[in-house]
């Protein structure tokens, strides 16, 4: 089992930054493949980025150049910077993990593990 838990949420206006941090327990965390994951109002959870135990990474092109996904493994953390943020980018993210490695077009219910969900709002 691994638990995580996600923090860093808010309110930001259009164009503003935030940081979610995401705090993993439980097995090896160098194990997994990380994710951040986020379901906007009336929509299908969407992949947004990930990166894997060596520290590739990949992104959803909605967010690139944006968005900037990190881990550290010393300390179980994986972090999402997210930057010149959008309306569009209001959404519940969630941390996620899998023991699999990532690929292009991963799909978020391929992933095993979830934290509770942290709010992100963009205000135009």
């Amino acid at each position: 089992q691994v638990q995580l838990v996600e923090s860093g949420g808010g309110l930001v206006q259009a164009g503003g930054s935030l940081r979610l941090s995401c705090a993993a327990s439980g097995r090896t965390f160098s194990n997994y493949a990380m994710a951040w994951i986020r379901q906007g109002p009336g929509k299908e959870r969407e992949f947004v980025a990930g990166i894997t135990w060596t520290g590739s990474k990949y992104y959803a092109d909605s967010v690139k150049g944006r968005f900037t996904i990190s881990r550290d493994n010393a300390k179980n953390t994986v972090g999402l910077q997210m930057n010149s943020l959008k309306p569009e980018d209001t959404a519940v993210y969630y941390c996620a993990a899998r023991a699999s490695g990532l690929r292009v077009g991963v799909s978020p219910n391929e992933f095993n593990y979830w934290g509770q969900g942290t709010q992100v709002t963009v205000s135009s």
